[in-house]
Formats: C-alpha cells, structure tokens, sequence
C-alpha cells in the first residue's frame, strides 16, 4: 500500500507538471513536460508491478511484464532529456550522448521481446546501462566541472538537484545491484526516486515561475518601449491649404524600425521623411530615435532634399555598426508649386496623375544613411498638378507575399495607386492596409512579416 500511495503522488505530480506545462504556455519550459512524463512513467511502472493493481484489470501476467518492461526501458530517455535541460552549455555535449545512447536501447528493448528475447536477460542489460550511464555521467560532470569552473559556485537550483540526484543515486546503485544479486535487502528505490522527485519538482517549478518572471518584465519594458516611440511619431498630420496627407505605421513587432516625420516651415511649405532601419525590435527602434532628433536639425535648410539626406548621414554615421538606414524626403512648395525628392537606397515615390489616370515611379537614390560620412546625394524637381497623388513607402509594402511567395511588388503598388486614385488620402490608405493585410493572409490570423509604413500626398489647389 506504500508503494501504490507513493505510485499515486508521483502520477498527479507528473499530470500536474504537465498541464502547468500547456496552461502556461508564454514560457514554454521544456523541464516541466520531460519531469512530468518521468514521474508519469515511474509511477505506472510502480502500479503495474502491485497485486492491488493487477487484480482490477483483466489482464495476463505476460502484459503486466511487458507493460514493466517498456517503461523500464524508455523511462531513461525523459531523465536524460531533462538533465539536458538543466544542465550548462559545458555538459550538453556530453548528454546528448546519453540521451542517444538510451534513446537507442529503448528501440532495441520494445521490439525484441517480439521477437522471442529473454526480458529476464533484456533487465539485466538495462541494469548495467543504468549504472554506467549514472556513474560515468555524475564522475565526468564533476571532473568536468571542477576543471572549467574551479571557483565558481554552484547555483541553489544546481546543489538542491545535485542533493536529489545522490539520494537516488544510492537507492539506484542498491536496486540494480539487487536485481544483479549481488546485494540483499527490500527494494525501496521507489522512496529514493520519491526524495528526488520533490527536488526535481522544486527546480522545474522555480525555473518555471522565474522565467516568466523574466518574460513578463521584458513584455513590459517592451510595452515602455512602444509606448516611447509611439511618442516619436508625429502626434498629427500637418494641414495645408491645398495638400491633404495621410498617414499609416504598422509594426511587425512591439518596436519597429520604420519611421515618418515632417518638417512644417509655414502654411505653404512642408517636408516630409520616410525612413527605415535595418532590423527590427529595440535595436531598430532605438535608431529610429536617433533619425527624428537628426531631422528635427535640418530645418534651415528643409527646402533642400539632397543636404537634407546629407546631415542625416553625418549625424548618423558612426553611431552603430550592423545597421544602416534607407529614407526618402520630400519637400512640397504650395507657392511655387514643385516637389523635391532626394532618396539614399529606398524604394521610388509613386504618383499617379488625374489627368491620364496613369501612374509611374520617381527614383533618385543615393547610399544608405550610416554607412559613408561623405556620401553625396542628389535631388529632382518636378511640378504638381492638380489631382497628382505621391506614395512613400517603406519596402514593408512591396515585399508583402501572400501564401505563393509572390510579392506585392511595384507593380501591384502601381496598379492600386490607378484603381483607387478616386479616393480621398485617408481612405486610399485605409484601404492599401486592408489590401496589403488580404494579400498576404493577416487577415486569415497570418502573421505580418515586416514593418509596414506609408504616407500619402494629395494635391488639391483650392481653386478644385
């Protein structure tokens, strides 16, 4: 009755450990499904060799032994698996090995009974294994230890799992010796693996709680994150008599590394950046930070889209190593009616015209900004017309691939920018979001594969 009461305990501690597992899913802990399959294993093996048990089960005494046979050799795969787990990069290597090694004999050991093997003979095998596998590994991970760490302390976590896994050590050792005949006394390996068990519970669960601990804390400093460069972006679309502009900013990720800016000089004059930074995350965005400060100092000469590009490259360069950033500027005079654009290595501007309907691409790029303090930049200068609609973009639109690997591309963009010139600014890009989201399945629940950035400028005089 011990035995089935400790069988009891370890079954629900291995159902719990497992549904811990799968409720609680942001963590994903390998350690708690591996232990909780172990207690599983060891506690049904423990039930089936009881009387109690037998007796409520119609069953022969040969299932009862194959039952004990293929838990006994496929319950060392869950223990190497989970001392892989908790185990450092140091020891890895070496149970990878066991747990191939037992992953092996399990194969072995659950078709030879079929094809007429002594199971009596199969258990002693299975008893060297056991002891060579423990004793050789707990020799050589502490030989090991001592001579890579010599003065590094073990963790708590280390020394309760160490203090467990001796306790059973020695109930082990005097089980398989027993089962060799070459020691007397009751077999009370079930109370040892029970003492190691509850060690083995106390380092699953406090690895468990303490890595989502630590996944909630960077979910919220993600959240800051977000929240601070949702500040960077500009609170509101300038108004200008005669432009309409609109604006949209989707992250793939909390952070993103694109980014838009405008610079207004007065009620006839406006430029506007595009900009987007290798990458994506903190790292992306904590350069996007840095562009809007650089921008926000070109205003003395915002009427210029080549110097405009030019100091950000200087202000940038030198300030990070594995990134660099494309951008696209535009400066629209009302007065004087003409737009400049000037772009370092993004993707062209698209208009389309009202007067025949067609839409073509403007593309004046010069290096990436980061890369070169002396890169040089060049601007064009074309004339507005009434009705003329100009698309920034980050390349977050073109790349977008639906379910073939087929991208939006260009000439996608270019098509929609002619279907849908009716439309006013806003709507037009309410709906390439929604185009774009159909086109590559978000909207089926399919993950968005880059960030996603575009700004829309209409031109209507008053005088229309």
């Amino acid at each position: 009755m011990l035995k089935v009461a400790v069988a009891i305990v370890l079954l629900i501690t291995g159902l719990s450990a497992t549904a811990l597992f799968y409720f609680r899913r942001k963590t994903r802990d390998l350690v708690l499904v591996y232990f909780g399959l172990f207690s599983l294993l060891y506690a049904l093996r423990l039930l089936s060799l009881q009387g109690v048990v037998d007796v409520l089960f119609d069953a022969t005494p040969r299932f009862w032994i194959l039952v004990n046979w293929f838990i006994t050799c496929t319950i060392n795969v869950p223990v190497g698996l989970l001392l892989y787990q908790v185990a450092s990069e140091h020891f890895r290597k070496l149970f990878r090995w066991l747990v191939a090694i037992q992953a092996l004999f399990a194969v072995f050991g659950i078709f030879t009974p079929f094809v007429g093997a002594n199971i009596d003979k199969l258990q002693k095998a299975n008893n060297v294994l056991v002891l060579g596998t423990v004793v050789c590994s707990g020799l050589f991970a502490l030989f090991t230890r001592r001579r890579a760490f010599p003065d590094k302390p073990m963790s708590a976590d280390i020394r309760i799992l160490l203090a467990g896994f001796l306790i059973w050590l020695l109930f082990v050792l005097h089980a398989n010796l027993f089962s060799l005949r070459l020691v007397r006394g009751p077999d009370v390996e079930f109370l040892g693996f029970l003492i190691c068990v509850g060690c083995l519970g106390y380092v699953a669960a406090h690895r468990t709680f303490v890595n989502e601990e630590r996944l909630l804390a960077i979910n919220k400093e993600l959240e800051i994150a977000r929240q601070i460069q949702s500040s960077l972006l500009p609170r509101e679309i300038p108004r200008l008599a005669g432009l309409e502009i609109a604006a949209r900013h989707l992250s793939m990720s909390a952070v993103a590394g694109d980014f838009y800016d405008f610079l207004v000089l007065d009620d006839r004059h406006v430029g506007v950046l595009i900009a987007d930074v290798t990458g994506h995350g903190v790292p992306a965005a904590l350069i996007a930070s840095m562009i809007k400060v650089a921008f926000a100092a070109q205003s003395p000469h915002a009427h210029a889209p080549a110097r405009v590009l030019a100091g950000l490259n200087r202000a940038l360069c030198g300030k990070f190593d594995d990134h660099f950033v494309t951008a696209a500027y535009v400066f629209i005079d009302l007065g004087t009616e003409v737009m400049r654009y000037a772009g370092a290595g993004h993707p062209p501007l698209m208009v389309v015209s009202r007067a025949n309907g067609k839409a073509r691409q403007i593309e004046e790029n010069g290096l990436m900004l980061g890369l070169f303090p002396e890169a040089e930049y060049t601007a064009i200068e074309s004339p507005l017309s009434a009705g003329d609609r100009y698309l920034l973009c980050t390349d977050g639109v073109f790349e977008a691939s639906n379910a073939t690997k087929e991208e939006f591309g260009r000439a996608g963009s270019l098509q929609f920018l002619e279907s849908n010139s009716a439309l006013n600014a806003k709507s037009f890009s309410d709906k390439l979001v929604e185009a774009l989201a159909r086109w590559s399945g978000n909207l089926a629940g399919g993950a968005q594969e880059d960030d996603i950035t575009l700004v829309v400028l209409d031109f209507q005089p008053a005088s229309l």
